[in-house]
C-alpha cells in the first residue's frame, strides 16, 4: 500500500473504530465538539476540522497503520496495539467502552462442566481466538503447549465441539453466561487508548494538533456523569451548603446585589443530585438549577 501523498496544507490523518466502538467513539467527539458525519457506505466521514482527515477502520487494523505511518494517529484498544506488537506512542489513555465505563477483558473461557480449572490444564488442547498473538504470549508465560487457532468470529459456539477452550473478549460477562460458558482467568484487561506515530509525534505542528485534540476528548470524558449545580443562597446558610456539595474543587461563591444573599456554582457526581437538592432547599437555597456538561476541562 503506497503511503499518502504529501501536500502542503496541514491535515491530521486520524483513524477511528469501526464495529462495537464506532458508536461510543462519535458520541464522543460530538461532546469535544467535532461533528462527524459518517455515510454507511463509505470509511471516509467528513468532520467540521479542515485539519483532520478520518478514516474509520478495524480497531484491530488501526494500531498497524498509524506504526507503519499509513495513518499519524488513531483511536484503538489497548489489546490490538499488544496483539500487533505495533510500535507507537501512547498520547492518553480514553476510558470508555462498547456498554459501560469498565474495560474490555480477553479471557481464558470453556463450557460450564469442563474439567479445565486453570490455564496448566491446557496442555495439550486447542484453543480458538481471534488474539492469536495474546494467547500464544500468555500461554508461552505459563509454559504450557496447546494449539491455537484464529477465529473468524462466533468464537462462543466452537466449545466444547470444535475446540477445549477460547479465548474471547468481554465487557460484562453476560453473553458468556447465557451461554453456559466459565472464565478460568483474565488474560488482559484494555481501554481505547489515543496512538501515535513516532514520526506525526515528532512533528510539532501534527503533536500540537493531536495533543489539543486529546485535551477536548478527555475533558468530554471527565464531563459524562457529572452536571453543573447553581443556586442562590442565603449568606447565613452558606457554610452548611458548602459543607454538603461533594464538588471536585470548592464550589464558586459570588456576590449579589442583595448582600444577605449569594449565588453559589459547582461541578457534581449527576448520581448524587437527587440526594442533595432536598438537602439544599432545606438550606433556604433558591433557583437550584441543574445544567449538562459536555466537557470538564481538569
Amino acid at each position: 500500500m503506497p503511503k499518502p501523498k504529501s501536500t502542503s496544507k496541514k491535515v491530521l490523518r486520524l483513524g477511528l473504530p469501526k464495529g462495537s466502538l464506532q458508536e461510543p467513539t462519535l458520541e464522543l467527539f460530538k461532546r469535544a465538539g467535532f461533528t462527524v458525519v459518517l455515510s454507511s457506505r463509505s470509511y471516509r466521514p467528513s468532520v467540521d476540522d479542515d485539519e483532520l482527515e478520518i478514516r474509520v477502520l478495524r480497531a484491530q487494523e488501526i494500531g498497524r497503520y498509524v506504526d507503519h505511518g499509513f495513518l499519524d494517529c488513531g483511536i484503538t484498544g489497548q489489546d490490538w496495539i499488544a496483539e500487533n506488537e505495533a510500535d507507537v506512542e501512547v498520547l492518553a489513555d480514553l476510558r470508555y467502552s462498547k456498554a459501560t465505563s469498565k474495560p474490555t477483558r480477553w479471557v481464558l473461557v470453556v463450557p460450564e462442566n469442563s474439567k479445565i480449572k486453570t490455564v496448566k490444564d491446557l496442555q495439550g488442547k486447542r484453543i480458538a481466538t481471534e488474539a492469536v498473538g495474546l494467547t500464544t504470549r500468555y500461554l508461552a508465560k505459563n509454559k504450557v503447549k496447546a494449539e491455537v487457532e484464529f477465529s473468524w468470529g462466533a468464537t462462543e459456539v466452537k466449545v466444547p465441539e470444535l475446540v477445549d477452550a477460547i479465548v474471547d473478549i468481554t465487557e460484562t460477562g453476560s453473553s458468556l453466561r447465557a451461554n453456559n460458558l466459565r472464565i478460568v482467568d483474565t488474560l488482559m484487561e484494555s481501554y481505547p487508548q489515543f496512538v501515535a506515530s513516532k514520526s506525526a509525534a515528532a512533528d510539532a505542528w501534527k503533536r500540537q494538533k493531536m495533543e489539543n485534540l486529546v485535551l477536548l476528548l478527555k475533558a468530554a470524558l471527565a464531563a459524562r456523569h457529572k452536571v453543573g449545580l447553581k443556586m442562590n443562597v442565603p449568606e447565613k446558610q452558606l457554610q452548611r451548603v458548602i459543607d454538603c456539595l461533594p464538588s471536585q474543587r470548592s464550589p464558586t461563591v459570588s456576590s449579589l446585589a442583595n448582600q444577605e444573599w449569594v449565588a453559589v456554582e459547582t461541578v457534581i457526581d449527576e448520581a448524587v443530585v437527587r440526594e442533595i437538592i432536598p438537602k439544599l432547599k432545606s438550606f433556604g437555597a433558591e433557583g437550584i438549577v441543574e445544567y449538562p456538561l459536555n466537557k470538564v476541562v481538569l
